[in-house]
């Protein structure tokens, strides 16, 4: 499975955003850049197609930056990587054979059906787990 970074930063600033959730405080841009060494104008763009989606809201003025829209019990990491990444490109139906080749139909098949698994897999991990995770890594990283 390959990661983009803009998908990574994306998901460590939601981890950011899920560890603050319910305090009311919003979430510096420059905190998030500085704690996990993400450049700050690329996080910039992430957290504007986030607040697209509607996964964000801003805060604006001094004491500004970003909150969840939602309880981190309620965003997946599938969630994200969709819409950092986009939907699947051409279902990964590529090939370089012949798509009338019955091994090529074969392994075209089970790609797809490795695909659909990957995605219920990931739609299926919040971002409240992924704190959990995180948390037994580092105990002092994140706390709700």
């Amino acid at each position: 499975m390959k990661i983009s970074a803009k998908t990574e930063y994306a998901c460590i600033a939601m981890l950011e955003l899920a560890s603050r959730h319910g305090s009311g405080e919003p979430v510096r841009i420059r905190k998030i850049a500085e704690r996990h060494d993400v450049p700050p104008r690329f996080l910039v763009q992430i957290l504007l197609q986030l607040k697209g989606a509607g996964l964000v809201r801003s805060t604006r003025g001094a004491a500004g930056g970003y909150h969840l829209n939602r309880p981190p019990e309620e965003v997946s990491l599938g969630e994200v990587m969709q819409i950092i990444e986009g939907g699947p490109k051409n279902n990964g139906n590529v090939t370089s054979a012949s798509p009338d080749s019955p091994a090529v139909k074969a392994l075209l098949q089970a790609w797809s059906d490795v695909d659909a698994v990957q995605r219920d897999m990931l739609s299926k991990i919040t971002f409240a787990d992924l704190l959990e995770r995180a948390r037994s890594h580092d105990d002092r990283m994140y706390y709700i």
